[in-house]
């Protein structure tokens, strides 16, 4: 990827990327996706919701549910992998499908390389955005805030809950409670905030609404999701698990919040279209309520 000033970063010269090839009917005002904001709440979805899809596939189960809003996986667009030429086509093809990039997600390991770093951040830029999410570790954390802030980037760390079964880091260097996120951000800049994952932070045993409510002002990206009570907290549709999605929501709205609120549908890797358009119509019943 090639390098950019922060001044081409700041100044959006990455909205060069309109001018990537794209299918002419992508580009057809009337086939853009219309927003996807409900009672003043910007809903997306997170995109590992489409692990098994490409984005060509992506995109077109996004304007099938009518989502205009995606936070990007690095899956579908890694730093490490591709260019800049592939950060500016996939641009492209979201702009004229009328989808904006509201995050990119970026997975840093410990031991993650200043190339890397730099690729990363680049990369956000080059998908419009200044907003970034992270499933990382502890360590890496000072260097994480010393890249946002060179980069103007916010940027919000994810958690999850450390009793699933595909769960096997460290857990004093990984992300679970209050108290991990809020040392983690102790001492740090403002560009360093909060990923929260409503399902994950209810499974751990931790109240959602009651964190948001006292640190919203920190949290740049929420991940809807509904878990159960059951001993592995099972994934369920939105409204049939124990997370107070509701709840969740309908403070997102009093306190206005600015960010989106993403789904992150983990079941039917192989076609979770019909749960991403499920999740989406009760969110809307809930915030139009």
């Amino acid at each position: 990827m090639r390098k950019m000033t922060r001044r081409q970063f700041a100044t959006g010269l990455v909205g060069a990327a309109a001018v990537a090839t794209v299918p002419r009917a992508f580009g057809a005002a009337s086939d853009k996706i219309k927003p996807s904001v409900v009672g003043g709440i910007e809903i997306g979805v997170q995109s590992f919701t489409y692990r098994g899809f490409s984005v060509d596939r992506m995109i077109e189960s996004m304007r099938s549910v009518g989502l205009s809003s995606v936070e990007l996986w690095t899956g579908h667009l890694d730093p490490a992998k591709h260019t800049e030429a592939d950060f500016r086509t996939v641009r492209g093809k979201l702009d004229a499908a009328g989808i904006r990039v509201s995050a990119y997600c970026v997975n840093f390991k410990p031991d993650a390389s200043a190339d890397l770093l730099e690729k990363a951040f680049e990369g956000a830029g080059l998908l419009g955005t200044s907003l970034m999410t992270t499933s990382t570790e502890k360590s890496i954390i000072p260097k994480i805030d010393e890249w946002a802030q060179k980069y103007k980037v916010t940027i919000g760390i994810h958690n999850h809950w450390f009793g699933d079964a595909w769960f096997k880091g460290d857990r004093s260097q990984n992300f679970e409670s209050p108290d991990d996120f809020m040392g983690a951000l102790r001492g740090r800049s403002d560009h360093l905030a909060i990923n929260l994952d409503i399902g994950h932070f209810s499974a751990a045993g931790y109240d959602p609404v009651a964190f948001f409510k006292e640190h919203h002002d920190r949290i740049m990206s929420l991940h809807i999701k509904d878990r159960d009570r059951d001993a592995t907290h099972s994934q369920r549709k939105f409204g049939q698990g124990a997370t107070p999605i509701t709840e969740v929501l309908k403070l997102a709205q009093q306190l206005e919040f600015k960010y989106a609120a993403n789904i992150e549908w983990e079941e039917d890797e192989q076609e979770p279209t019909p749960g991403v358009r499920d999740s989406f119509e009760y969110m809307k019943r809930v915030l139009a309520s």
